[in-house]
């Protein structure tokens, strides 16, 4: 229940600093958690796979979904649809906040 409450504080903090005037982009990258943020799973490897890895790190340590795009890891306010991406590159659609640290998140889909 508590790691339930946190993530949505998490993505009710990301929503607070967008800006209502930007327009919607795309990002690029890969679906990890907050606590393997940089998509590196090795020094937790919660499972024999990273998307096993994600998924645990989700549900047994409060972690969230978020983007890494081999640069920035981007916080991200739907964190229901990157569940099916969990170590898969994606493209989202979306807005990106005033800090750059979140995205308002429109739509995700595999990268191509």
């Amino acid at each position: 229940m508590e790691s339930q409450l946190m993530r949505a504080i998490v993505v009710i903090l990301a929503l607070a600093g967008m800006s209502a005037g930007q327009g919607s982009r795309t990002f690029t990258g890969i679906i990890t958690d907050s606590e393997c943020s940089t998509a590196d799973h090795s020094h937790m490897r919660m499972g024999p796979t990273d998307a096993e890895c994600v998924a645990a790190c989700i549900s047994e340590h409060g972690g969230t979904y978020v983007l890494f795009d081999g640069k920035t890891v981007y916080a991200l306010s739907n964190q229901k649809t990157p569940e099916k991406f969990a170590a898969r590159k994606v493209t989202i659609t979306g807005t990106l906040d005033v800090k750059g640290r979140a995205i308002h998140v429109d739509s995700i889909r595999p990268a191509q």
